[in-house]
């Protein structure tokens, strides 16, 4: 580790950002900038407290004549705190707090996208174990809680050997190319081609979500995705219509479907109707019983939706299922939905 004892501070400067109106401009961080050996460094915090507070550290270190590494530009007694904690064991830590508040298919998309993101935060260490491995035991071994882990094979325990020891410390993502680093890997497939906006949008929210609660546990001092500009893929949000099934097609699906299995055909056939239909969620449809149907001779008809029931693998959901019961999206537990529907859906249902 190189040192330096050469250390020169700079006063906080107060980042404000203008909203495009006559206002005076709102202040949105405070920036602490210091040098150690001729390589300037800088951190920046949400408020002026948090940041007045992180310099009088740094200065205390400096009169108490500490060495500061030249790598981090922090004090040896800081550094051995801010290197306490891995990425790896941070995401870790964070899988268990947010579990049992979240739905199996939220889950699911957590564990998807910090196993994208956790190799990217990782030494190059020898002994490295191939990238489908790797991400095999993050999503089947090390983001599940303790109780739902299954008995690794000899593989899968030596990859997660590998990548305790090989992940950086949280610390590093202080580093903008760090945290671009894991941007750049999230818009991209595991083939290497460029991935859906919508795919890159939901991992980038898991990876915001974790670095926020990171902040809240002041492991970090700001988020680290604040100061990266990556560049965005414009939507319009305009829907293409040749890709919108058409009244023929939907008629034709209804019917084919009746064609599967013995007596599973009729019930992905009304599954699928109400979800033409009745514009239902998979797993809307899946949770629909006779009790929330009105189901007239003739006429209009009318389902009243209070339960969901996606589809996900058994590893992620309460029951160990591969559906989990739950509220309907977005809105209280106890809430429900009017779904008015077709005569034509009516009749399919009766």
């Amino acid at each position: 580790m190189n040192t330096s004892f050469k250390v020169k501070f700079w006063d906080i400067r107060t980042n404000t950002r203008s909203d495009g109106t006559s206002k005076k401009p709102r202040v949105i961080s405070h920036t602490v900038r210091w040098t150690v050996g001729n390589r300037e460094k800088s951190s920046t915090f949400k408020t002026k407290g948090l940041a007045e507070s992180f310099l009088s550290e740094l200065r205390q270190a400096a009169r108490k004549g500490e060495a500061f590494d030249l790598e981090t530009c922090l004090p040896l007694s800081m550094l051995k705190d801010k290197d306490a904690r891995t990425w790896y064991s941070f995401a870790v830590a964070h899988v268990h707090a947010w579990w049992p508040h979240a739905a199996a298919k939220s889950r699911e998309g957590m564990t998807d996208a910090l196993a994208n993101i956790t190799p990217v935060l990782s030494k190059d260490a020898p002994g490295r174990p191939d990238d489908e491995v790797l991400r095999r035991a993050l999503r089947e071994y090390s983001f599940l809680p303790p109780d739902r882990r299954p008995t690794p094979s000899p593989e899968i325990a030596k990859a997660v050997r590998w990548i305790e020891a090989a992940s950086l410390p949280l610390s590093a993502l202080e580093e903008a190319k760090q945290t671009r680093a894991v941007l750049e890997a999230l818009s991209l497939r595991m083939d290497g081609k460029a991935a859906a906006t919508s795919t890159y949008r939901r991992k980038r929210a898991v990876f915001h979500h974790v670095l926020e609660y990171a902040v809240e546990l002041e492991e970090l001092s700001a988020n680290p995705l604040h100061k990266v500009k990556l560049r965005k893929v414009k939507t319009t949000g305009e829907i293409d219509r040749r890709s919108v099934v058409n009244p023929a097609q939907a008629r034709e699906l209804l019917t084919a479907v009746t064609y599967v299995g013995r007596s599973r055909g009729l019930m992905m056939a009304a599954m699928f109707a109400c979800m033409y239909f009745g514009g239902l969620r998979p797993g809307e449809a899946s949770a629909l019983r006779m009790k929330d149907c009105v189901l007239p001779e003739k006429g209009w008809g009318l389902l009243t939706l209070e339960k969901t029931s996606p589809e996900t693998n058994s590893r992620y959901t309460d029951s160990g299922e591969s559906h989990d019961e739950r509220g309907l999206k977005h809105r209280g537990e106890k809430a429900t939905r009017p779904v008015p529907i077709p005569p034509e859906l009516v009749k399919i249902l009766r």
